[in-house]
């Protein structure tokens, strides 16, 4: 069986993408207007693409149906597996008390609500979104909030906010490998180039974290940390992506933000210490006024918070102990990421991994079993592809190898080294997996919708009505990547969906392919926080299911705004600074 894409199957195109958008018009609406269940959601937009793929776009059901299946099994393995294995760790580190020890560090370090947002959210998300990816810094940061004294409603909000920046270099780097591999570019230039657009913003989003919890005056208190720690942040993740490598960026920012926060903050310190107005308060203090969503905070002097902010004394030892499971995480998935053992994972545990063909040359294309009835027979036409090309559906079930396995197995290490026994991590296992069951539903359909989505072409029909913004292709096409995400939940899969569409638009309106394809990557990460996945982990993790809707309505004009001002710098790059668009480089060796 084969087919063609359609794309303009009613006849004008604007009708045409109207109809394309209506799986993301019932799933945001279901979500945020109507306040249904993620899951219910997902399963919703899911059948709704199913329906107009068939319906409209003449796909055939069969087709149609073994789409949906592959992204919800690709959902389930490459990040509902990942999400789990992470919250995994994070509950045995409850279970064993080392997170007690873990919180009381950081409360000992600042007590200030607004320097602990920037230093869990923004630096250590960074780190976990480097390692892991994938929805793991929402759910993993979000429950370290919550265990400082943050509602579960703020926790989930800022932590939603503030995994952007870091996201195109999440699970260590496999946006930007996915980026490469679909759009034939040199993987290094593009890197280069998103690593000239988003640390401007790995700048602002600090910024904006800290003004979305208080007022203006009480923003600009803490400006002196939020620039050691966004300035340092943004000065590594441009140095690594363009003079290093793709895979540590976000790693290597989150550390060196870390550090640069926790020497500042040895000299440096707010004159007044800003709380939340349901935090203890000592009798003498004197409240002033502050905010976030309908909350009122209170600044109180450092002397004042003195009986307060004093922790329980833990030795050197013991807080390493309790950053033990994170550290044994961090050394999981980078030997998880070496290529060299990668592949020797993959060729023992994985036989389709690499096939030799009769005449002794490896198969191309993407390893893994064809996807029966599936794999190459839908094409893609132009003016999405120069001519028709067939759409691989390969399966390679990397179970050893994949990164939740990696997280999986740090979490096993790090139970029997704070000494719990296999029973004991069963359980806490079985626990974590009745508490995330509802948020890997929705993942995998999410993923199901979005499979459906590009193998019947209406990501095509979408992105092509971007395309008929002209000169103002820059800005649009950035919130392209931004669609892209806000319909898988993945950077990497708005970048496999429209890296391709992204170069041929971008070459036939004279602009750089190398600028729009970064800008892809660059405005999904604005995405993020908006899609129905990362919603459904912030919710599960920091367990307040059912307020998905009141999340996704807070959030989405941040998600709005943070794009527009990444748009923004794309246009400038486009037709100011064309000269700062690399070619050619080489990554140091």
């Amino acid at each position: 069986m084969q087919w063609t894409q359609i794309y303009d199957p009613l006849g004008h195109w604007w009708l045409s993408t109207l109809v394309a958008a209506l799986p993301v018009i019932v799933l945001f609406t279901l979500l945020a207007g109507l306040k249904v269940k993620p899951h219910w959601c997902a399963i919703a937009g899911a059948a709704t693409a199913v329906a107009v793929a068939i319906l409209f776009f003449k796909m055939p059901p069969v087709l149609a149906g073994l789409s949906f299946a592959y992204g919800v099994a690709f959902g389930v393995l490459k990040i509902a597996w990942i999400v789990l294995a992470a919250v995994y760790l994070y509950d045995i580190s409850v279970e064993t008390g080392q997170f007690e020890i873990m919180k009381e560090s950081i409360a000992g370090i600042t007590a200030d609500r607004r320097l602990q947002v920037l230093l869990v959210a923004f630096c250590f998300g960074a780190f976990i979104e480097g390692a892991a990816g994938f929805g793991a810094p929402v759910a993993i940061a979000g429950a370290f909030m919550i265990g400082l004294g943050f509602k579960p409603f703020h926790a989930a909000a800022l932590n939603l906010i503030a995994n952007t920046a870091p996201v195109a270099w999440g699970a260590i780097g496999t946006p930007v490998h996915t980026l490469a591999a679909v759009t034939a570019l040199p993987e290094s230039d593009l890197n280069a180039m998103i690593g000239r657009i988003l640390p401007f913003t790995a700048v602002i989003v600090p910024f904006w974290l800290v003004k979305t919890m208080v007022s203006w005056r009480e923003t600009f208190e803490v400006v002196p940390a939020i620039l050691v720690i966004g300035v340092s942040f943004a000065l590594t993740q441009f140095f690594w992506s363009n003079y290093v490598d793709s895979n540590l960026v976000d790693i290597m920012g989150g550390v060196v933000s870390i550090v640069a926060a926790l020497i500042f903050f040895r000299f440096w310190k707010p004159k007044k210490i800003w709380r939340f107005d349901y935090d203890d308060k000592p009798a003498d203090v004197v409240a002033a006024t502050g905010k976030i969503s309908d909350d009122v905070g209170g600044e109180w002097t450092a002397r004042e918070f003195d009986g307060l902010a004093k922790t329980r004394s833990y030795t050197a030892g013991q807080v390493l102990k309790a950053w033990m499971p994170f550290a044994v995480l961090s050394l999981f998935v980078l030997l998880w990421g070496l290529p060299k053992i990668k592949l020797a994972m993959n060729l023992a545990t994985t036989p389709s991994f690499r096939v030799t063909l009769p005449n002794g040359k490896v198969r191309p294309g993407p390893p893994g079993w064809d996807v029966f009835y599936l794999h190459n027979a839908i094409s893609r036409a132009a003016p999405v592809v120069v001519k028709p090309t067939p759409e691989a559906a390969r399966y390679d079930f990397n179970w050893l190898s994949a990164t939740g396995t990696g997280c999986f197995f740090a979490a096993i290490v790090s139970g029997l080294l704070l000494g719990r026994g296999p029973v004991q991590l069963m359980r806490i296992f079985w626990r974590t997996l009745v508490r995330m069951r509802l948020a890997m539903i929705a993942i995998s359909f999410m993923l199901g919708l979005g499979y459906v989505t590009r193998y019947s072409g209406l990501d095509a029909v979408l992105g092509l009505a971007f395309t008929r913004t002209g000169w103002f292709y820059p800005f649009f096409g950035t919130f392209l990547g931004w669609l892209g995400v806000a319909l898988t939940g993945s950077d990497t899969s708005s970048n496999a969906l429209f890296g391709s569409l992204q170069r041929i638009t971008s070459q036939q309106l004279g602009i750089d392919p190398i600028l729009m394809c970064a800008a892809n990557s660059s405005g999904g990460v604005m995405g993020k926080m908006v899609d129905a996945q990362s919603i459904t982990i912030a919710t599960a993790a920091t367990e307040q299911v059912g307020n998905e809707g009141i999340i996704f309505r807070f959030v989405a004009w941040h998600s709005v705004a943070l794009c527009s001002i990444v748009g923004i710098i794309v246009l400038l790059y486009a037709y100011v600074f064309k000269y700062a668009v690399p070619h050619g480089l080489t990554f140091v060796k």
